[in-house]
């Protein structure tokens, strides 16, 4: 009983499994240059993405290919999933929440349809950036990661 008031640890974790590498190997300057701040990214290995951390959905873009989260203590985050997906305005993408949604660390928001988007040529890198609030630099390295997995 006395659990439920337990403040919940901060955490940020893998969005979805697969290969992560510095935000600098990205092949897009507004996110290798840090423009909207710093972060990660990961190769995905799978096309289902989950959120890094808890917190609000303050915006889940029609277009399924990118999510913004805030953290109670104001944290704010991006998960922004492949290079000029928002062209496809939402074809092979289903957001699995909406804006105003409270999520969890490592719980489902998107899925996508990993194959048929490579195979009309999209880059499918899912970029975790965080504009404000987190000010702590990203040096995690590279590997091979699960979603959910807890990196910082």
């Amino acid at each position: 009983m006395f659990g439920l008031f337990k403040k919940e640890e901060f955490k940020i974790v893998a969005p979805v499994d697969g290969e992560l590498i510095p935000l600098a190997e990205v092949g897009d300057g507004v996110f290798s240059e840090k423009v909207m701040g710093d972060g990660f990214a990961v190769i995905p290995a799978n096309g289902s993405v989950c959120a890094p951390l808890s917190g609000t959905a303050e915006t889940v873009f029609p277009t399924g290919h990118a999510v913004g989260i805030k953290t109670k203590d104001g944290i704010e985050c991006i998960v922004h999933i492949g290079l000029d997906t928002v062209e496809l305005n939402g074809e092979g993408f289903t957001p699995l929440i909406k804006q105003g949604d409270k999520v969890k660390a490592g719980e489902p928001m998107v899925r996508f349809e990993k194959e048929a988007l490579e195979a009309k040529g999209y880059t499918l890198t899912t970029m975790v950036v965080f504009p404000s609030g987190y000010d702590k630099a990203f040096d995690l390295g590279k590997r091979t990661v699960a979603s959910g997995e807890t990196l910082v």
